[in-house]
């Protein structure tokens, strides 16, 4: 099993999970379902911060598009900050860069 770790902190403008580790079919459910447990404001953005982010693969990507469409169901937003350059490589590539806001 990989190591993954969340934390989550208050922002100004909503949630924030700080991600750390790797994010992988072992543990993405993890990642699910701390998101749902938020409830979200209209107009607030859940802000995934992958600055520790070392591995991240296909179902990672899953768990962060189902962020998303929880953030978006709620009338919120979801951006994604610290994206490391292999990450952002892959969003890339499949064209998430264009569904994420990415700082």
């Amino acid at each position: 099993m990989s190591l993954l770790k969340i934390t989550p902190r208050d922002a100004a403008t909503g949630p924030v999970l700080e991600i750390g580790g790797e994010l992988d079919y072992s543990n993405a459910a993890e990642l699910r379902d701390r998101v749902a447990r938020f409830t979200l404001e209209p107009g607030q953005c859940l802000i995934l911060d992958l600055a520790g982010l070392e591995f991240c693969d296909s179902s990672g990507i899953t768990a962060m598009i189902a962020a998303r469409n929880h953030a978006r169901a709620a009338g919120a937003d979801v951006a994604l900050t610290g994206v490391p350059a292999n990450t952002l490589r892959i969003l890339r590539i499949v064209g998430l860069d264009q569904i994420f806001t990415i700082n």
